[in-house]
């Protein structure tokens, strides 16, 4: 079982880095935002691997870091997600955004991933909302707000103050950061105007 590579990239393929190590070339396939942060050829790079052995073949998948190759095994939990459809996720969005898009219940923005139709993206917010929190990684510092905003149970001035930043052209996701950050500042009494003026506030730095 290969766990990681470290050697010199070789060539980036239109899915694959061919990595060379020690004179050994292994092909991992990645999604297209590894891709594009691994450097050019003649470059040191660092694959985190999983390993898929089938009867027929031997693949080799690789990860910036280990918790995107965490959420890759997690999303293909998910009835109807494989290897390559959790890639397609993955090329589209970070792990600190797909935690926050399952916490939010926001199946919109993983159906942007190619491949990905609006039931798959339903399935994968609703069989991992309850797992998102643990493989939150940068997003978990605000992961429970938007998980109560997901669910409806926000309070009230919160959820007003997050629909009305949404309603200025901000993400769900960035509206919502911003007012944790003023109810942070602001302390849980605080009503929807002081959230959305402090929210607006940290969305203008």
């Amino acid at each position: 079982m290969i766990g990681k590579l470290k050697g010199t990239i070789e060539e980036i393929g239109e899915d694959h880095a061919l990595i060379d190590v020690h004179g050994v070339c292994y092909v991992a396939y990645c999604s297209s935002r590894t891709l594009s942060k691994l450097g050019g050829a003649g470059e040191a790079a660092v694959l985190f691997i999983e390993t898929y052995v089938r009867e027929d073949q031997l693949r080799l998948f690789g990860f910036l870091s280990a918790l995107e190759r965490e959420w890759f095994n997690l999303l293909q939990s998910v009835q109807g997600v494989g290897a390559k459809v959790a890639l397609a996720v993955l090329s589209t969005l970070s792990p600190s955004e797909l935690a926050n898009a399952i916490a939010l219940q926001d199946g919109k923005s993983i159906s942007r991933a190619p491949g990905v139709g609006p039931k798959v993206a339903t399935r994968i917010v609703t069989e991992l909302k309850n797992k998102a929190p643990a493989f939150a990684g940068d997003a978990a510092i605000h992961i429970g707000l938007k998980q109560e905003l997901g669910e409806g149970v926000a309070s009230a001035p919160v959820a007003d103050a997050v629909s009305a930043l949404a309603n200025l052209g901000y993400s769900r996701d960035q509206a919502a950061n911003a007012v944790a950050a003023a109810l942070k500042n602001a302390g849980e009494g605080a009503d929807s105007a002081r959230l959305i003026r402090l929210g607006l506030k940290e969305l203008s730095r």
